[in-house]
């Protein structure tokens, strides 16, 4: 029986390579941060997200297990680069918050990843990875639609 979805499983095969090797150009930046690549991971979502996330929220949109973000997030709160506050809308779970120790050290990591990405930018146009990322949130949104009604 010949193979009835090549497109999608190119794709999918795509996706999992191209994880792989966006994680090995940053590793040396993520190393000299001093974090597990999970607590930089949930750093990086509490510093870009326009209001203070919770872990579930946090592990939702990257689509990793609420208790693995949860571990992390309880990591950085011990090194003193988040904190938990409390959340109007809901008792149990916090919201997270930088501290300023959290947003220096992000903004030390984003300076050493740039040049990283200078490099990958002079072998690949700009304009490649907009449309690729257009072309991603398209498909990224589809699938997330058809996860919420099949889990609704």
């Amino acid at each position: 029986m010949p193979d009835r979805f090549p497109e999608f499983e190119r794709f999918a095969d795509e996706v999992a390579r191209l994880r792989g090797r966006m994680r090995a150009l940053y590793a040396d930046t993520r190393a000299e941060s001093g974090l597990a690549e999970m607590e930089l991971t949930v750093l990086t979502a509490v510093v870009n997200a326009a209001a203070p996330p919770t872990v579930a929220q946090i592990g939702r949109s990257l689509g990793h297990p609420r208790q693995v973000v949860q571990r992390a997030a309880n990591r950085l709160a011990e090194l003193g680069l988040i904190e938990f506050t409390d959340n109007p809308e809901h008792k149990r779970a916090s919201l997270i918050v930088a501290t300023e120790a959290g947003r220096a050290l992000k903004a030390a990591d984003h300076k050493r990843a740039e040049a990283v990405t200078r490099a990958v930018l002079a072998r690949v146009d700009a304009e490649a990875f907009a449309d690729a990322a257009t072309r991603m949130h398209a498909i990224r949104t589809e699938i997330e639609a058809h996860l919420r009604e099949r889990d609704g």
